[in-house]
């Protein structure tokens, strides 16, 4: 006996609206406005930070889902993904210890950010640290 899935709505949007709602999440926002009188107002959506291709390399610390052992994060250096393995290699010769590179970020072990900053500000790249 199989599950009837007719009735489910699987449009733009279907996993942003509410039990019980039959309307989509725009329609209900425009409705909202419409019940201003009966003190009913509309949540502001929070807008995530605009961090993506703005020049910035970001250099942090970073020990969540790691058991503790920390590794450095760089984030935001402008290039291709094989252009990205050849400077986290050449980071990780730098600070003596290995690394990795996943979805497009370095992480190099162990807290090694004041020789990244040092040495991707020589490189030409604006650097922050970010983090603690």
């Amino acid at each position: 006996m199989g599950i009837d899935l007719s009735n489910f709505d699987m449009g733009p949007g279907w996993n942003q609206s509410t039990p019980g709602s039959k309307l989509p999440p725009k329609a209900r926002h425009a409705n909202a406005g419409q019940a201003g009188s009966m003190g009913v107002k509309a949540k502001k959506q929070k807008q995530a930070p605009a961090r993506k291709n703005d020049g910035v390399v970001r250099v942090g610390r970073e020990t969540k889902g790691r058991k503790g052992a920390g590794v450095t994060i760089i984030a935001g250096i402008p290039t291709h993904p094989e252009g990205l393995k050849q400077i986290a290699k050449e980071l990780k010769q730098k600070c003596g210890t290995g690394g990795t590179v996943k979805n497009g970020v370095i992480e190099i072990q162990g807290d090694q950010r004041d020789l990244l900053v040092k040495e991707l500000t020589e490189r030409g790249y604006t650097v922050k640290r970010a983090g603690g």
